[in-house]
C-alpha cells in the first residue's frame, strides 16, 4: 500500500517549501523558482490538494492587534466516553483556535483568545456547564514566544 508520502518527489517538496514560506506565491513566480512549468506547477498543486497534504490556503491573523489581548490555555478531564462530544462543543466556540485531544493527566487542551478577562470569565463559566468535564485548569499566557503553523525547518523525505 503507497502512503501519501512515498509519491511526493522533490519537486513537490519544494513547492510545499515555498508555499509554507510565502502562500501567496503565484503560479509564475513558484514555476520560476522551482525551474518547471507554470502548468507543471498548477497540477502538481491539484495533486497535492486532492492528497490532503495542502489543506487550504489562509491568513494569518495577528489577534492583539484586534484588541484580543488574552489568550488562555485551558485543560480539562472529560468523561471518556463524551470526549469526542466535549471537543465538537468546543471547537463551535467563536473563541477557540485550537482543540486538541490529548495524553496524560487531562483529556483535552484548548487555546483561545479573548478581548479581556470579562470574556474568558465568561467562556469558562460557560464551558463548566457543559456535562461530562470533570475538572479544569486554565492558564492565562503572558507573552507568546512562537505561534506558528508550520516548523521551523524544510520539509524534506
Amino acid at each position: 500500500m503507497t502512503t501519501k508520502y512515498k509519491v511526493l518527489d522533490d519537486v513537490d517538496i519544494r513547492i510545499i517549501n515555498e508555499l509554507k514560506n510565502n502562500a501567496r506565491i503565484g503560479i509564475r513566480e513558484l514555476a520560476r523558482k522551482i525551474g518547471k512549468a507554470p502548468s507543471t506547477i498548477l497540477t502538481r498543486l491539484k495533486r497535492l490538494e486532492e492528497l490532503g497534504i495542502i489543506k487550504g490556503y489562509v491568513t494569518l491573523i495577528d489577534y492583539k492587534s484586534l484588541g484580543y489581548q488574552i489568550t488562555a490555555l485551558t485543560l480539562l478531564q472529560v468523561d471518556g466516553a463524551h470526549i469526542e462530544e466535549i471537543e465538537a462543543k468546543l471547537a463551535a466556540e467563536p473563541n477557540v483556535r485550537a482543540v486538541y485531544d490529548i495524553t496524560g493527566e487531562y483529556d483535552v487542551a484548548i487555546i483561545s483568545v479573548f478581548r479581556d478577562v470579562s470574556e474568558l470569565d465568561k467562556f469558562i463559566k460557560r464551558m463548566l456547564k457543559l456535562p461530562y468535564i470533570k475538572r479544569s485548569v486554565t492558564s492565562i499566557v503572558f507573552r507568546i514566544v512562537k505561534d506558528s503553523p508550520h516548523i521551523g525547518r524544510a520539509i524534506t523525505m
